[in-house]
């Protein structure tokens, strides 16, 4: 191997890291490893870029258009209301609740799939008194498995899917790596309904942890005295912007309600002050000159009309990643107030203003009810819960949104037009008939996603170019040879899941497509059979929170801990291997 090896070795090795790590956005990671690839000479500026002009980018960006349209109209709900009724024990509602929605993935994008059965999913456990972690983890789990039926479920198919039209001239058919992933997915999801119940502790969700606390604790009302010290002078002029661990979210002047409250807002006697802090800190403002004791009211009696309590994931691409609230201006940034951060089902005990925000963190903000409409369509959040809140009706455009998906699949599924038109076709037609705007639809599309899909064909390149990927596979072969074809497989299998787990799915396909190929060309293998099987391994992310966006998701509003993931994902993964190995065995004789 000679230099441009090594050199490709440290540039992905450092990849590795930064994406391990999240010091950076990963679709600033993977567009950085692929300039200094062709800076150096590795790939060329065709090969650098040609991700830009494969089919899957687009493909992607399409589906991600059709899932908003599904969100939008409100498709789902009507069968999600049938879904969720009086189902009887723990496994009652899982069995209803799996299957579909694992079918339902097959179809459509994941991630908006969750954001969407996440609100309803909570909101039916409260009513009927259980606990959400029982559902919400097992609900992106199957959804994760779903996606692995058909080329258009998730982006990572769709990635190895251009990876090998770029390898082979022929992309992966609509329905070729189904051989592989029905199996996968059917006994996941029986496995799931089996094992949730049993494995599955109950957690408190952010919500709840809030409500289930002392008012005193977390809140204290006070009064602006008349003719007092701060009577007339500005919230900041008064001293009341930068408190030590507490901070005014709320004002109320004969019955109007402002929220959140501005730097600037002059304060008048006989205003009524709502501050959220830590219990240690909010009694010093008792002593505070021209602030008299108000009675005491509980945080979840401020959802009125005209303000709101909303719940909200940091996502991997959110700006707020390494800030705090202070420093990310969070008040003017997104006209909300944060009330708490919970992490890894737990309260902040800190100053909220100087905790440095993390991925997967929950946030209870309060805001007017349009910040959903303001956020939903950014990459700041990867959901945005309304608190109490109903879910959207079906619109008259909801059977339209159907069509399109059923006619979708059809014509892609029976070879009519390839996926890439199709998919097409289908964004054209829901902007055309007016189901989505143009700006929404544009604004649908997960950029982010989009260049680490991208820049994985130039990645991939630089392992070929460079002799490293062949030199990965004779290391798999040497390894794992003496258990025969399905060791070499295998070795292709835990290489594949220890990577998604370390970093985003998309990036591990990208880095261990080359390989397996070169595994499968040593020992005379279906490369293609061996591509489906990263395809497969990659989006089987079930060991940790942030190995795959649904799983970040819905980590904050089930309260999970970071080894609950394990807990049930183990036994998953290990199911999930022992499947791939049998189906290769039976239907590929491997």
């Amino acid at each position: 191997m000679g230099w441009e090896g090594w050199f490709t070795l440290g540039v992905l090795l450092l990849t590795l890291a930064l994406l391990a790590r999240e010091t950076y956005a990963p679709a600033h990671t993977m567009l950085g490893a692929t300039i200094l690839l062709l800076v150096a000479g590795v790939i060329s500026g065709v090969e650098a870029f040609s991700g830009f002009g494969n089919p899957a980018p687009v493909t992607v960006a399409a589906l991600y258009v059709l899932a908003r349209a599904v969100e939008k109209t409100g498709l789902l709900q009507p069968v999600l209301a049938l879904l969720l009724g009086r189902a009887p024990g723990e496994r009652g509602p899982l069995r209803r609740l799996l299957p579909t929605s694992a079918a339902a993935s097959a179809f459509l994008n994941n991630t908006p799939l969750v954001a969407m059965l996440i609100p309803p999913i909570i909101d039916w456990a409260h009513r009927s008194g259980r606990s959400p972690s029982r559902y919400l983890m097992p609900i992106s789990y199957a959804v994760i498995l779903g996606g692995l039926v058909t080329v258009m479920g998730t982006s990572t198919n769709l990635v190895v899917s251009g990876l090998l039209e770029a390898r082979t001239g022929t992309p992966m058919g609509f329905f070729e790596i189904t051989p592989v992933g029905l199996p996968v997915a059917i006994v996941g999801v029986m496995l799931l309904i089996v094992l949730s119940p049993r494995l599955l502790p109950d957690r408190l969700p952010a919500r709840d942890a809030l409500a289930a606390q002392v008012a005193r604790e977390f809140t204290v009302h006070l009064l602006v005295e008349p003719g007092g010290a701060l009577d007339g002078k500005a919230v900041a002029e008064g001293g009341l912007r930068h408190l030590q661990g507490v901070f005014l979210v709320e004002l109320e002047r004969a019955g109007e309600l402002i929220a959140p409250v501005s730097s600037e807002t002059v304060m008048k006697g006989g205003d009524r002050l709502c501050f959220v802090g830590r219990a240690d800190d909010v009694v010093d403002l008792h002593a505070m000159r021209g602030l008299i004791s108000a009675e005491q009211a509980h945080v979840t009696h401020f959802d009125t009309a005209r303000h709101t309590f909303f719940e909200v994931v940091v996502g991997p691409a959110s700006p707020l990643v390494g800030q705090t609230l202070k420093s990310a201006q969070f008040r003017s940034r997104y006209q909300a107030a944060v009330v708490a951060i919970h992490r890894a089902g737990h309260r902040i005990n800190a100053k909220l203003g100087e905790v440095d925000l993390r991925i997967g963190d929950t946030l209870l903000v309060l805001a007017d009810p349009a910040f959903k409409t303001r956020w939903r369509e950014h990459t700041d959040f990867l959901l945005i819960a309304q608190l109490g809140g109903t879910p959207p009706g079906v619109t008259r455009k909801a059977w339209f949104v159907g069509v399109v998906t059923v006619a979708i699949v059809l014509v892609a599924g029976l070879g009519i037009l390839p996926m890439l038109q199709a998919s097409l076709l289908g964004a054209v037609a829901l902007v055309a008939f007016g189901v989505l705007t143009a700006s929404e639809a544009r604004a649908a599309v997960d950029l982010e996603v989009i260049v680490i899909v991208a820049t994985s064909f130039g990645l991939a390149a630089a392992m070929n170019n460079s002799g490293l990927a062949d030199q990965l596979a004779g290391l798999v072969v040497r390894g794992f040879s003496g258990l025969g074809d399905l060791g070499v497989l295998l070795g292709i299998i835990l290489a594949t899941s220890v990577m998604t787990e370390l970093v985003t799915n998309n990036a591990a396909a990208a880095l261990i497509f080359p390989i397996a190929l070169g595994a499968a060309d040593r020992i005379g293998a279906d490369p293609r059979m061996f591509g489906i099987v990263v395809a497969v391994m990659a989006s089987a992310s079930f060991l940790t929170p942030i190995g795959y966006q649904t799983n970040t998701m819905v980590y904050g509003p089930g309260g999970y801990r970071f080894g609950d993931f394990a807990r049930l994902g183990a036994p998953l993964t290990a199911v999930v291997m022992v499947t791939i190995l049998v189906v290769a065995r039976l239907f590929y004789g491997l």
